[in-house]
């Protein structure tokens, strides 16, 4: 499979935009719904402020300043600091009849925006039937609902771990599944759409090039609605490729280059339409556990995973993260057990410090083991902890 190039690239890291880009973001629309608005009704609508006027921006105006009252430079900028909202599912389900808690989508929004945070990514637009809106916000109406909810409250949404079709070639139903998804995200004001899967469970460099002509494929959709499209990891994802060496019994490789399989789909993916979200926490996984490879010659080789250089190798395919935090673990065959973000082990400071590029990436907290069945408090009480210490992230001066 013959590897994308990207000289069409701006210096935004995507192909340049229509003049008028700009407008039908601001307005929530797909391409051929903004076609059809009238020169006099989209003026009027971009005078208005995207995200509305809300008070909670005014202490700090939805930016930092490059450094912060002489403790260096801050890595993540205010209105960079994002969660998936995964993080706090348990509030989102949470039945608000039943409980003096935030519960459903509009109140743990205010509560996320008191927090500090200024960006969400979603996990899917359910909630409890009894919140505002009911249970399904899957759907036009829905999304517009959720809208009016992030622009109260100061928030903007920045991706969704959503529907990425399972057929190849894609059925009918599936794309057009698919593109309701994509004006859902228009609507929402996503400038990213994506999965929390990884694009393919295999090690073989064939179903490799299988899944980069379907993301290829799909990410032209995406593309021709405005929206990145990105893929997310999980350990195995950096795990090594199987590519050559000796085939097995069903005619498959079963010796690596050395190469990842997620450093292989950026090669052979194109640039301009497919993107990837680095989970920082399984990256480190991967470093952990995937050390060492069989070269086709059948010797064993070193080569350990860098995270943060692989980023910076590949700066621009890399709009989003999900920054994640863990502590040691010697017995779960991880090398770490996860834990709220700024009280583990994972060095951030460095992280961030390395792949720079601070305006352009989108890093989003995330912790699987927030909700507690014992403490329903917990999970939005974490996500507070972890906004603050994202937000104390400083570059080490030298």
């Amino acid at each position: 499979m013959t590897p994308f190039t990207d000289p069409s690239l701006t210096d935004s890291g995507t192909a340049a935009d229509a003049p008028d880009e700009s407008l039908r973001r601001a307005l929530g629309v797909n391409r051929r719904r903004f076609l059809s608005t009238c020169t006099a009704v989209a003026a009027g609508a971009v005078a208005a402020p995207v995200f509305g006027a809300s008070p909670v921006l005014a202490h700090d105006g939805g930016r930092d300043h490059d450094h912060d009252h002489g403790r260096g430079q801050i890595l993540v900028p205010a209105d960079k600091r994002g969660i998936i909202l995964y993080t706090v599912r348990d509030a989102t389900a949470r039945d608000p009849l039943a409980s003096d808690l935030p519960s459903g989508f509009r109140e743990v929004f205010k509560q996320l925006s008191r927090h500090g945070y200024r960006q969400v990514e979603f996990a899917g637009y359910n909630q409890h039937a009894n919140a505002p809106g009911g249970a399904a916000l899957e759907s036009v109406q829905g999304a517009r609902l959720l809208r009016s909810w992030l622009d109260e409250y100061g928030l903007r949404a920045q991706g969704n771990h959503g529907f990425i079709p399972s057929s190849w070639p894609l059925t009918t139903a599936d794309k057009d599944t698919f593109k309701k998804h994509l004006e859902i995200a228009n609507i929402l004001g996503m400038d990213h759409m994506g999965t929390g899967g990884d694009p393919t469970g295999s090690s073989y460099r064939a179903d490799w090039d299988v899944a980069a002509d379907k993301w290829n494929a799909l990410g032209a959709i995406a593309h021709r609605e405005g929206i990145k499209l990105y893929t997310h990891n999980h350990d195995s994802a950096y795990g090594f490729l199987l590519d050559g060496g000796p085939l097995d019994d069903q005619g498959r490789p079963t010796r690596s280059s050395g190469i990842r399989k997620l450093e292989y789909f950026l090669k052979v993916t194109d640039p301009k339409v497919v993107w990837l979200e680095m989970d920082i926490f399984w990256a480190h996984v991967a470093q952990y556990k995937f050390r060492e490879y069989t070269a086709h010659d059948g010797s064993t080789r070193k080569n350990v995973f860098d995270p943060a250089g692989l980023v910076a190798r590949n700066n621009r395919r890399y709009p989003l993260f999900h920054a994640k935090d863990g502590v040691v673990s010697t017995t779960n065959g991880m090398g770490y057990d996860m834990v709220p973000f700024g009280t583990g082990v994972i060095d951030y400071t460095t992280f961030f410090s390395r792949v720079g590029q601070r305006n352009y990436h989108n890093p989003m907290i995330e912790d699987d083991n927030s909700p507690s069945a014992s403490d329903p408090s917990q999970s939005l009480r974490e996500a507070k902890i972890s906004y603050d210490n994202l937000a104390a992230l400083r570059k080490r001066r030298h």
